[in-house]
């Protein structure tokens, strides 16, 4: 069992650098409190293996949140509005750790970051 999670960002809002990182450090500690202890355990041993990807839009991130948590730990990120961006707007998601073969099946199409 290989275990990966996938990061995914929105592009429109034009973020910076270190916004976009720290908002992807949200997006994994979020989703990764929603996995079994085992999962953790699983994917720590394994290398934490991550892949970041985009999309260009709410509506896409929205649209992938809802197909992505029926199928995996996943965790939406709204910003708290202190810096770049309006207060509640959804910048990224996480998806997993999760069994990286299910995970490519949902993020095959998708380009990196």
């Amino acid at each position: 069992m290989t275990l990966k999670q996938a990061i995914v960002m929105r592009t429109d809002l034009k973020m910076g650098r270190g916004k976009i990182a720290a908002q992807s450090a949200h997006a994994s500690v979020a989703a990764l409190e929603k996995v079994t202890a085992a999962a953790y355990n699983a994917w720590v041993s394994q290398g934490m293996k991550k892949i970041v990807l985009k999309v260009g839009s709410k509506k896409e991130l929205l649209d992938l949140f809802m197909r992505a948590k029926k199928m995996f730990p996943t965790a939406l990120i709204k910003d708290a509005g202190m810096t770049q961006v309006t207060p509640g707007t959804p910048t990224c998601i996480a998806i997993g750790p999760a069994e990286e073969i299910d995970l490519n099946i949902l993020t095959k199409n998708m380009k990196l970051l």
